[in-house]
């Protein structure tokens, strides 16, 4: 998870092309927004910075950094501002579930920025995939990707987005990437599944409108998305991949997106909670403080 300080301070210095103004305008040392960018750099195994003693300029790679970081600064002047409106009775316990594709990259940080928020709110969420008895289980609200077809839940959009087909630079360079959907059928195929021993993805072509639906037998199948991200990044073969896990590996140039011209089908990400249940406080604001932020934390998402 990548720090939003260090984004933050990536964007300053962006911005500005200049590491003495991002450090006038952030009120820290030049040495602490060098060290910043560095760490930034290292960690995601890449030159963000052109730098020489005149001027700094974004690299390539750069440039699609900053339009997360300026979201992830967004964020922090989203949250100042609530701090000012903050309820100081606001307490009690938030049960949350949501499926285990989103639980490092959106709603970690999600769920600890609110507690910065309300810090006398504890937190508990279940992880899980499967589809929850909010009463049974008793869930406050659920994180749900998909339509849920049932009219005694309250459903919030939060975002829309498609899966992108990638694969790692090693696999890429060892075979030929496929250009077409039926291309696909000689490579080794990874796949999110429920012990099926065939799965189908169906794709459109962005210009033309063509459908083509693929049965599959994959190579490696995992109910679990963030589990399968390793053997893509090892490459073992080409995959789906949902843009809310790890996209650090997207923006970096570790994972590369495969058929880019083929989409895949869109979701929605919403929180859902039951009509008849009276929800707390707690509840309430989550509900508002996610809707405004899951757009910021993923500002620019594959459509």
């Amino acid at each position: 998870m990548m720090d939003l300080n260090s984004l933050v301070v990536f964007a300053t210095v962006s911005e500005t092309t200049s590491f003495s103004e991002a450090a006038r305008r952030l009120k820290m040392p030049i040495s602490t927004v060098s060290r910043r960018i560095a760490d930034l750099e290292d960690q995601l195994g890449v030159r963000l910075l052109e730098r020489s003693t005149r001027s700094v300029r974004l690299t390539e790679v750069g440039k699609e950094v900053l339009e997360y970081a300026r979201g992830c600064s967004e964020i922090g002047n989203t949250v100042a501002s609530m701090v000012s409106s903050r309820l100081s009775d606001v307490s009690g316990t938030l049960r949350l579930s949501a499926p285990p594709s989103i639980s490092d990259t959106f709603l970690a940080p999600l769920a600890m920025a609110f507690q910065d928020l309300y810090p006398n709110v504890r937190t508990q969420i279940l992880v899980t995939d499967r589809i929850i008895d909010h009463m049974a289980d008793g869930v406050d609200l659920a994180f749900r990707v998909g339509a849920p077809n049932d009219s005694t839940l309250v459903v919030t959009r939060l975002l829309t987005y498609r899966h992108q087909l990638v694969a790692s630079r090693s696999y890429l360079d060892r075979y030929e990437a496929p250009k077409s959907p039926q291309e696909l059928l000689d490579h080794r195929l990874i796949s999110f599944s429920h012990w099926r021993p065939t799965t189908s993805w169906t794709f459109v072509h962005r210009n033309r409108g063509d459908k083509v639906t693929l049965t599959i037998h994959p190579y490696l199948a995992m109910n679990d998305f963030a589990g399968l991200t390793p053997a893509l990044l090892a490459g073992g073969g080409i995959g789906e991949l949902p843009p809310l896990v790890q996209p650090d590996l997207l923006r970096g140039g570790q994972l590369i997106e495969v058929m880019p011209d083929w989409h895949l089908r869109t979701f929605d990400l919403s929180l859902v909670h039951v009509m008849s249940k009276p929800t707390s406080k707690a509840c309430r604001l989550f509900k508002d403080f996610a809707t405004q932020m899951a757009p910021m934390l993923f500002p620019t998402l594959p459509m």
